[in-house]
Protein backbone atom coordinates (compact mmCIF):
# COMPACT_ATOMS: atom_id res chain seq x y z
CA UNK A 1 0.00 0.00 0.00
CA UNK A 2 1.17 3.24 -0.53
CA UNK A 3 0.37 6.47 0.97
CA UNK A 4 0.82 9.76 -1.44
CA UNK A 5 -1.10 13.05 -2.64
CA UNK A 6 -2.32 16.34 -0.20
CA UNK A 7 -3.57 16.64 2.87
CA UNK A 8 -4.50 18.90 5.45
CA UNK A 9 -2.26 19.16 8.75
CA UNK A 10 -4.24 20.66 11.47
CA UNK A 11 -2.15 23.13 13.98
CA UNK A 12 -0.92 22.35 17.46
CA UNK A 13 -3.79 24.18 19.17
CA UNK A 14 -6.69 23.16 19.45
CA UNK A 15 -8.44 27.02 18.85
CA UNK A 16 -6.27 27.68 15.47
CA UNK A 17 -8.89 29.13 13.41
CA UNK A 18 -7.28 27.67 9.91
CA UNK A 19 -5.58 24.60 8.88
CA UNK A 20 -2.32 24.40 6.57
CA UNK A 21 -2.79 22.18 3.73
CA UNK A 22 0.75 20.78 2.58
CA UNK A 23 1.97 19.19 -0.26
CA UNK A 24 3.28 15.52 0.14
CA UNK A 25 6.13 14.72 -1.14
CA UNK A 26 7.31 11.66 0.98
CA UNK A 27 6.13 7.94 0.46
CA UNK A 28 5.33 5.12 2.68
CA UNK A 29 5.04 2.09 1.70
CA UNK A 30 4.18 -1.28 4.19
CA UNK A 31 2.61 -5.10 3.82
CA UNK A 32 -0.31 -6.24 5.43
CA UNK A 33 -2.31 -8.89 5.59
CA UNK A 34 -5.16 -8.81 3.53
CA UNK A 35 -7.45 -8.99 6.47
CA UNK A 36 -5.95 -5.84 7.40
CA UNK A 37 -6.33 -4.19 3.94
CA UNK A 38 -9.87 -5.54 3.51
CA UNK A 39 -10.73 -3.64 7.14
CA UNK A 40 -9.00 -0.30 6.26
CA UNK A 41 -10.76 -0.44 3.36
CA UNK A 42 -14.02 -1.00 4.20
CA UNK A 43 -13.14 1.86 7.37
CA UNK A 44 -12.32 4.19 4.68
CA UNK A 45 -15.40 3.50 2.81
CA UNK A 46 -17.85 4.26 5.51
CA UNK A 47 -16.03 7.47 5.88
CA UNK A 48 -16.16 8.05 2.22
CA UNK A 49 -12.43 8.79 2.04
CA UNK A 50 -9.64 7.16 0.33
CA UNK A 51 -7.85 4.30 2.04
CA UNK A 52 -4.41 6.30 1.77
CA UNK A 53 -6.56 9.34 3.57
CA UNK A 54 -7.83 7.34 6.53
CA UNK A 55 -4.80 5.52 6.90
CA UNK A 56 -2.78 8.92 7.40
CA UNK A 57 -5.10 10.68 8.98
CA UNK A 58 -5.24 7.45 11.72
CA UNK A 59 -1.72 7.30 12.25
CA UNK A 60 -1.07 11.01 12.59
CA UNK A 61 -3.63 10.66 15.48
CA UNK A 62 -2.03 7.91 16.97
CA UNK A 63 1.38 9.74 16.38
CA UNK A 64 -0.39 12.74 18.27
CA UNK A 65 -0.93 10.78 21.09
CA UNK A 66 1.74 9.17 21.72
CA UNK A 67 4.11 12.31 21.84
CA UNK A 68 1.52 14.40 23.87
CA UNK A 69 2.16 11.59 26.12
CA UNK A 70 5.81 12.00 26.33
CA UNK A 71 5.80 15.98 26.20
CA UNK A 72 3.23 16.38 29.30
CA UNK A 73 4.00 14.96 33.04
CA UNK A 74 2.49 15.11 36.33
CA UNK A 75 4.10 15.89 39.61
CA UNK A 76 3.09 16.00 42.57
CA UNK A 77 3.08 19.03 45.18
CA UNK A 78 5.91 17.85 46.67
CA UNK A 79 8.01 17.05 43.67
CA UNK A 80 6.48 19.90 41.91
CA UNK A 81 8.13 22.32 44.61
CA UNK A 82 11.50 20.19 44.51
CA UNK A 83 11.26 20.80 40.57
CA UNK A 84 10.68 24.53 41.19
CA UNK A 85 13.89 24.65 43.85
CA UNK A 86 15.95 22.98 41.71
CA UNK A 87 15.39 25.32 38.87
CA UNK A 88 15.52 28.61 40.94
CA UNK A 89 18.71 27.24 42.32
CA UNK A 90 21.99 29.34 41.97
CA UNK A 91 24.19 27.31 39.34
CA UNK A 92 26.51 24.76 40.87
CA UNK A 93 30.24 25.72 39.96
CA UNK A 94 31.62 23.58 37.03
CA UNK A 95 35.43 24.59 36.99
CA UNK A 96 36.61 22.47 34.33
CA UNK A 97 33.20 23.83 32.15
CA UNK A 98 34.42 27.71 33.65
CA UNK A 99 38.89 26.82 32.12
CA UNK A 100 37.28 24.99 28.81
CA UNK A 101 35.33 28.18 28.19
CA UNK A 102 38.23 30.49 29.29
CA UNK A 103 40.47 29.05 26.70
CA UNK A 104 40.11 30.18 22.87
CA UNK A 105 38.27 28.05 20.63
CA UNK A 106 40.24 26.05 18.24
CA UNK A 107 37.45 27.59 15.70
CA UNK A 108 38.91 30.93 16.95
CA UNK A 109 42.39 30.17 16.85
CA UNK A 110 43.01 31.19 13.16
CA UNK A 111 40.82 34.21 13.22
CA UNK A 112 41.62 37.74 13.63
CA UNK A 113 40.34 40.33 15.74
Amino acid sequence: MTLSGTHAILPATEDAAMTATTLRTEKLDLRLSAAAKQALQTAAAAERRSVSEFVLDSALSRAEEMLAARRHFGLSAEKWQAFQAALDAEPRELPRIKKLFAKASVFEAGSKK
